[in-house]
């Protein structure tokens, strides 16, 4: 894993932390696959996230910070994540670590999965 994915990676979260949509969608493949965890199944391209964040920003207010990361076998790269979800009301519904699991392809986080550690 290069110091560069890492910094792309980073700097997605951050974007996303700052709910600024167009930072994030720059270090995404146009053709994304991005897991919904919110809703369940997967949203595609950059429309796609767009549409799922905004949908989800009404309801949730999610922070997510990145605390390890690790390049997998198969290249893959696996970020464990300090994730705290609360409701617009503020009360928190989850506070916990979560695995991020990206691909990445020409420089671009191609896919992001989801799993419980």
């Amino acid at each position: 894993m290069t110091s560069q994915s890492q910094d792309l990676i980073r700097k997605a979260y951050s974007a996303f932390n700052a709910r600024d949509v167009d930072t994030v969608l720059f270090a995404l493949s146009p053709d994304v696959r991005w897991s919904n965890g919110w809703e369940g199944g997967y949203v595609r391209g950059h429309e796609g996230v767009r549409n799922y964040w905004y949908r989800q920003w009404k309801e949730l207010d999610p922070h997510v910070e990145p605390v390890s990361f690790k390049e997998r076998q198969n290249g893959e790269i696996e970020v464990e994540v300090h994730q705290k979800v609360k409701d617009v009301q503020g009360k928190v519904l989850f506070d916990g670590i979560v695995k991020h699991i990206y691909r990445l392809k020409d420089g671009l986080i191609q896919s992001m999965e989801i799993e419980n550690p």
